[in-house]
């Protein structure tokens, strides 16, 4: 849909310095009220189909994905006892031997039976409502456990035409509690 569309994910500080962060600065008009937009995890789409079908498209757009440390938990997780499994194959498949000093690192107690990592007992491995430790967003990601959704936000444009940024939705998808996700800067030539 976006052959002609390029992306660039950055640090803050380079990606505004690019734009122009003053009217001096400014590689085309009115970009450094862009530029001053830019601060947290943020990126630029460059495109040049039309802003409404660019905004329409990203609203519609998700995605699961692995939770991070810091995001808050959207259910409880019980590993059974037994064998630990990877529930991203289809049937489950059992963590190989070699990645047993790893499970062990990130707080399960496993033993090997027959070359496979075994809980003896079962091991509540996060909380819904809780935040989640870098090792447990680590173990579910290991086990394939999906918990959050990533989306893109739209925050801005910038019209080459006009050199007009104009707001797009105003909120950072930080800001929106029911979404983890990184937000985005969208521009439009």
């Amino acid at each position: 849909m976006y052959s002609s569309a390029r992306i660039f994910f950055s640090r803050s500080a380079l990606l505004a310095k690019a734009l122009g962060a003053t009217p001096e600065e400014e590689h085309r008009k009115g970009i450094h009220v862009l530029a001053k937009q830019i601060e947290g995890q943020v990126g630029l789409l460059f495109t040049d189909t039309e802003p409404q079908e660019v905004i329409e498209w990203f609203a519609d757009f998700s995605q699961p994905d692995y939770a991070r440390a810091g995001n808050v938990a959207s259910k409880t997780v019980i590993l059974p006892a037994g064998p630990v499994m990877r529930r991203h194959s289809d049937p489950p498949e059992p963590f190989p031997h070699n990645e047993d000093p790893q499970l062990r690192k990130l707080g399960l107690t496993t033993t090997m039976n027959r070359g496979v990592p075994t809980l003896t007992v079962s091991h509540k491995l996060c909380e819904k409502g809780k935040v989640l430790t870098a090792e447990q967003a680590q173990l579910l990601k290991l086990i394939g456990e999906r918990m959050v959704t990533f989306k893109v936000g739209l925050i801005a444009r910038w019209d080459a035409a006009t050199g007009q940024v104009t707001q797009v939705d105003g909120r950072r998808l930080s800001q929106v509690a029911s979404v983890s996700a990184d937000a985005d800067e969208l521009m439009s030539e």
